[in-house]
């Protein structure tokens, strides 16, 4: 019977890693691989897996993927995040998708996101669909910082699974912030190493127009408050990957 492997990579994610693995326990394996965490994920992820891993040396999100998935001994790989948890319906897809072994097909899947008290259904963020489930031999990422993306060998065809896949992504207003702030600098970090600049007017211009296609053209405003508020944050977050490609150029300190 053919196997699957699901992959994380994972660093400092001890608040939401348990929910996570503790709806697992129906893979043939779980890998999981630690970006050099402070607090106690390695010490839970080990209570699920004997198959965790250290790389602490962080080149971005495509380079670790790549790390995980050379852990995983499976013949298919789910490669989900901490913060994410299979539904049921998608769990027993999966199964099926497995069994079946069609390793010339990719499975793509929509993602469902809680943000502060609700799941987003409108603005963009639902179904968003994404790649998660592949034959091991037939995928794998490249060495992208951030927005990392599967390449896939020739033949390979990407079809949708029914299901959600659920994505607890903020755990409170300072995580996002946190969390926009580290995907600003990789972002900002990639586009430098490209020789690429950034004005604050590119930023202003981009984050405006973030807010506008969100809440009124993909009609956030449906999901409320809740809405209002991630519309506002992403403009936000746009706003700062250019200003933080910006500062790069700016004159270094004098200060010694």
């Amino acid at each position: 019977m053919p196997r699957l492997s699901v992959v994380l990579i994972a660093k400092n994610e001890a608040p939401v890693i348990h929910a996570c693995l503790e709806r697992l326990d129906w893979a043939d394996e779980i890998v999981v691989l630690d970006g050099g965490s402070t607090d106690e994920t390695v010490e839970i992820a080990c209570k699920y897996t004997d198959k965790v891993f250290i790389e602490a040396d962080w080149q971005g999100y495509g380079v670790q993927r790549q790390r995980a998935q050379a852990h995983a001994t499976g013949d298919w790989i789910l490669m989900i995040d901490a913060d994410e948890h299979v539904s049921a319906d998608l769990k027993q897809n999966i199964l099926n998708v497995v069994k079946r072994d069609d390793r010339n097909t990719a499975w793509s899947m929509a993602i469902l996101p809680w943000c502060f008290g609700r799941f987003l259904r409108h603005g963009g963020w639902y179904p968003a669909y994404k790649v998660r489930l592949y034959a091991k031999d037939k995928a794998g990422y490249g060495d992208q910082r951030v927005h990392e993306k599967l390449d896939f060998v020739p033949g390979v065809e990407i079809k949708r699974l029914k299901g959600d896949l659920l994505h607890y992504t903020y755990r409170d207003l300072e995580h996002y912030l946190t969390k926009s702030a580290r995907y600003a600098a990789e972002w900002a970090e990639q586009r430098q190493q490209r020789g690429k600049q950034a004005s604050l007017t590119q930023g202003m211009l981009h984050g405006f127009g973030c807010f506008v296609r969100m809440y009124f053209v993909k009609a956030g405003f449906l999901d409320g408050k809740q809405g209002f508020l991630m519309a506002l944050l992403s403009a936000h977050s746009t706003f700062v990957k250019y200003a933080d490609l910006w500062t790069r150029k700016q004159p270094a300190s004098s200060v010694e």
